[in-house]
């Protein structure tokens, strides 16, 4: 008896490690010629994402604060899973902040930052953090190399509307 509870409670103490421990990021940013609403007005067009962008395409929802949200995410050219989200914060030409994932296993908190910077161009940010037991055991790399493709295409399209 003392030996399964031993060993429950290993496995107990074991998991709440793997939860705490269990953080990774990734992060890509890009300079657009362009001021936030412009970028802004592309970025919250979702329905335009098929004519641009190769990393989302909205297959239902809004960007309205509190909505759900369900996306087709393509990694990369063999890689693509459908992506359940809750935006949590909208702020127009500021941030785009949404959320998802499981509980525990895995959550991700996803944010578009848009920062003014000197002669009308703006700084683009994404940033994903993740969460929970299930990041011990993934590597995000390709995710950070799909938003960067992401923010290259973004910045194409601003640049070509606006010119």
């Amino acid at each position: 008896m003392k030996k399964m509870t031993y060993l429950i409670l290993g496995i107990i103490l074991l998991s709440g490690v793997l939860v705490f421990t269990g953080r990774k990021s990734v992060h890509h940013e890009i300079i657009i010629q362009a001021n936030p609403d412009e970028i802004w007005n592309v970025l919250t067009n979702m329905e335009a994402y098929p004519e641009w962008n190769p990393t989302m395409e909205l297959l239902e929802g809004s960007i309205d604060e509190g909505t759900k949200v369900r996306y087709k995410f393509t990694q990369d050219e063999n890689t693509s899973s459908e992506i359940d989200a809750t935006v949590y914060k909208a702020l127009t030409n500021e941030l785009l902040n949404q959320k998802g994932g499981i509980p525990l296993v895995l959550t991700f908190n996803h944010k578009y930052l848009l920062k003014q910077t000197e002669n009308n161009t703006t700084k683009v940010i994404i940033h994903e953090d993740y969460r929970g037991i299930g990041v011990n055991f993934w590597d995000p790399q390709p995710v950070e190399e799909a938003y960067k493709r992401l923010n290259l295409a973004l910045k194409e399209r601003v640049e070509k509307t606006t010119d």
